[in-house]
């Protein structure tokens, strides 16, 4: 791997640490219904682009992590096909946050477009 590239990938790495637990609440939010991991990665990688896909190993942690702070509530469910799944729901407080959240995003998003308006185009 070239220098630039460990440069991009710490950069990528850097920028989804704070936007995966953003497009986890928006997608569960969006979809109005419980979804269980495997579920939610196929939706980010549907409606993200692709931007996001093949980290669906990572979206665990960061599942427990926005259930642990409150902002989703999971229940386990049987499976015909395999294990139990855990099917997560965003709930009221997740709502508001989500709100907050987005709001920041786009505040952040518009000030660095700004900066590099005009920047290698």
């Amino acid at each position: 791997m070239s220098d630039h590239e460990a440069h991009l990938k710490k950069f990528q790495k850097e920028l989804s640490a704070g936007t995966v637990s953003l497009a986890l609440l928006a997608v569960l939010a969006r979809t109005g219904e419980p979804l269980y991991g495997y579920l939610i990665a196929k939706e980010l990688e549907r409606v993200g682009e692709g931007v996001l896909s093949g980290k669906q190993s990572a979206l665990y942690p960061v599942l427990r992590n926005l259930e642990g702070a409150g902002l989703l509530e999971s229940q386990i469910e049987p499976s015909v096909a395999g294990p139990p799944r855990r099917y997560y729901r965003i709930n009221e407080r997740g709502r508001q946050v989500l709100e907050q959240w987005t709001q920041a995003w786009r505040a952040t998003r518009d000030s660095v477009d700004s900066v590099l308006e005009g920047v290698l185009q």
